[in-house]
């Protein structure tokens, strides 16, 4: 019997109460809870599925947080909150002792900046109090460390350079819209970039580097160069790596629209006053551009997020290895109601839930996605509306 509760009822949080609502066979209860109940409701409804319950949290807040853990009792927690809110989520859970998961870093809401070291402060404490937590389980950051730990076990014998690439070639017909909430996005794109080459990080300025790839299925894209959570991870525990990079594309009519709401000021983040009250512009922003829960039902396209490797297979031979999943928005909508961008997030996340409560990934103390065994949740994976596929030996387009 596995009791779950998810925190967060965003498009990710739709799709991963979707995707183990599939699967009650190992969900047998879940629960979701947000700041407004109402949203948790609708999915619930929309599910219509009887071992489906709802609640209310202040995500923010360690004593809301607690006294929800404690009226469900779940065994583990998928917080699909806001990045801000993950240390409240994981004190909660060490103070109940449950365990937990995410899909993303932590970042203070006073500066636009995200590294693992705020979560991996917490290792200790998991580990003395027998609890695991899974850190970075969506795609990217998510996947692309499953993917990087499978090339590093079936075909490297040392991997030298990895560059992580994520296209979105979908259109959602509007003139501008994110993909995910909107205030992180933005402070994702508009902040330094960095990538790892031998052994130090080099800093660059936003999306100054950028060049043309090629995605499956898709075509040429102009892919940017900007800093990810994963790559953190990601050289510390394959440290034969030389260099990591992350790409990601972007169309011009987006980026004209980023350089405008820079250029008047609506992407900062620290407060302004505005007829007497105190109020934070990306937040107003956020306020009246499109719900990314909203986007799915005029989405067309398809996502492209993989791993491109190079290195020495395990005789020592070099070798190049591109390994990708390529998702319909169309189809991810016609399941859940959400666009890619949010089904390629909550879709992994559920695939690490039921890794760790089916006993496959069983390590204690916080860990991140690459640590543990990457054949079977890429098995699940697949099977789950997320099929992958492998390039070997081909033009990377990155050396």
């Amino acid at each position: 019997m596995s009791k779950v509760l998810i925190i967060g009822c965003g498009g990710v949080g739709t799709v991963v109460a979707h995707k183990c609502a599939q699967h009650p066979e190992v969900f047998t209860e879940i629960v979701i809870a947000s700041r407004t109940k109402s949203k948790c409701d609708a999915v619930a409804r929309a599910i219509g599925k009887s071992n489906i319950s709802t609640d209310s949290v202040d995500a923010d807040n360690v004593e809301e947080l607690v006294a929800l853990l404690n009226r469900h009792k779940p065994e583990l927690v998928i917080n699909v909150a806001l990045p801000y809110q993950d240390l409240t989520i994981m004190e909660a859970c060490l103070r109940c002792g449950v365990n937990y998961l995410d899909t993303a870093n932590y970042e203070p809401k006073d500066v636009a900046h995200f590294e693992y070291s705020w979560q991996w402060a917490y290792r200790e404490r998991f580990e003395q109090a027998g609890l695991t937590a899974i850190l970075g389980c969506g795609f990217d950051p998510g996947v692309s460390g499953v993917f990087t730990a499978y090339a590093a076990k079936h075909y490297f014998g040392e991997m030298e350079t990895l560059d992580i690439v994520d296209c979105n070639a979908g259109d959602h017909g509007k003139a501008f819209a994110t993909n995910f909430n909107p205030e992180i996005n933005i402070r994702e794109i508009t902040q330094n970039g960095r990538y790892w080459n031998e052994g130090e990080w080099v800093v660059t300025k936003p999306l100054e580097f950028h060049k043309t790839l090629n995605y499956p299925n898709i075509g040429p894209r102009e892919s940017y160069l900007l800093y990810h959570e994963e790559l953190e991870s990601l050289v510390q525990n394959f440290p034969t790596i030389k260099r990591a990079r992350f790409w990601m594309t972007f169309g011009q009519e987006y980026l004209t629209h980023l350089r405008v709401i820079q250029n008047i000021g609506m992407a900062r983040i620290d407060e302004v006053e505005y007829n007497g009250t105190k109020i934070v512009p990306l937040q107003f922003l956020k306020a009246v551009l499109p719900n990314p829960q909203d986007l799915g039902e005029n989405y067309h396209g398809e996502t492209s997020i993989g791993c491109r490797i190079s290195g020495k297979d395990k005789e020592g031979k070099p070798m190049t290895y591109y390994i990708y999943n390529n998702c319909s928005h169309e189809e991810a909508y016609r399941e859940t109601g959400m666009q890619a961008v949010s089904y390629t997030t909550g879709v992994p996340a559920m695939v690490g839930a039921m890794m760790f409560l089916t006993g496959k990934w069983n390590l204690k103390g916080v860990r991140n996605v690459e640590e543990f065994d990457p054949d079977p949740f890429l098995a699940a994976l697949a099977a789950n509306g997320l099929p992958w596929h492998e390039v070997l030996n081909s033009d990377l387009e990155v050396l």
